[in-house]
């Protein structure tokens, strides 16, 4: 990953409805063919993380989350640390971004800085296509994601552009 300052991952499947927000997002990003950013889906097991945030001064996840009371299409920008002991939201994953770094720490294998996005789903059920409130959100969790990127120089306008 020569080059790569930046990952983004967009965890979830797109066959279980909101869940389908995290890869949205990752192939809008995708398109946007940022320089120093890699793009990757994964399913949110903790070895698939490692395997692609391993070494980055930024790794920025965006993942859908059922949360009671729920608000789909709300947008959460969060640290790890922030996410320690949180029980009142889960993903679709048994296990996720949480369980992910102390293994990451342990291999030495994390990122400089890890941001999650989370957006609130109002389904995680099987199916395919999101919710109206989650798709209305993945233009704003895409912009969310190019401000991170922004903090380290990278943009949409090239050196000095806007976003």
């Amino acid at each position: 990953m020569s080059g790569v300052r930046a990952v983004v991952i967009g965890v979830g499947n797109e066959f279980r409805s909101d869940d389908g927000v995290g890869p949205a997002v990752a192939t809008a990003v995708e398109e946007l063919e940022l320089p120093g950013v890699s793009v990757t889906l994964c399913d949110g097991e903790p070895a698939g993380l490692l395997d692609v945030w391993a070494d980055v001064e930024l790794a920025i996840v965006v993942d859908a989350v059922l949360c009671e009371p729920s608000t789909p299409g709300r947008i959460w920008r969060t640290t790890i640390d922030a996410l320690r002991g949180v029980t009142s939201a889960a993903s679709s994953h048994a296990l996720g971004v949480p369980d992910a770094l102390p293994l990451g720490r342990a291999l030495g294998r994390v990122p400089g800085e890890l941001v999650v996005i989370a957006v609130e789903a109002a389904s995680l059920e099987l199916g395919v296509g999101m919710s109206e409130p989650v798709a209305a959100a993945v233009s704003r969790v895409v912009e969310a994601v190019l401000t991170e990127l922004a903090r380290l120089g990278i943009t949409t306008g090239g050196v000095g552009g806007h976003l």
